[in-house]
């Protein structure tokens, strides 16, 4: 997705339309979503977070991070 709301935005769709999502995750570098179609095919839809914005290690290097995302304060951005 190209911004965070769009991210919270489609999220709500899917949760509108009662599809379960099967987990959420902060990576430092971008927010992600999963979920599973009608043919039990994975899906991830996530939206990367600005370059500036991503943790790094001492050395400079990116820094993963594997956090739950917190999905209420992503629909929280539909407030806005």
């Amino acid at each position: 997705m190209p911004n965070r709301q769009e991210l919270a935005r489609a999220v709500k769709r899917i949760l509108d339309h009662g599809v379960s999502l099967d987990g959420m995750s902060d990576h430092g570098v971008s927010e992600a979503v999963y979920l599973h179609d009608p043919d039990a095919n994975g899906i991830e839809i996530y939206r990367d977070r600005d370059r500036s914005e991503w943790p790094t290690e001492p050395d400079g290097s990116v820094k993963l991070t594997l956090e739950p995302l917190d999905l209420a304060d992503l629909l929280s951005e539909l407030d806005s």
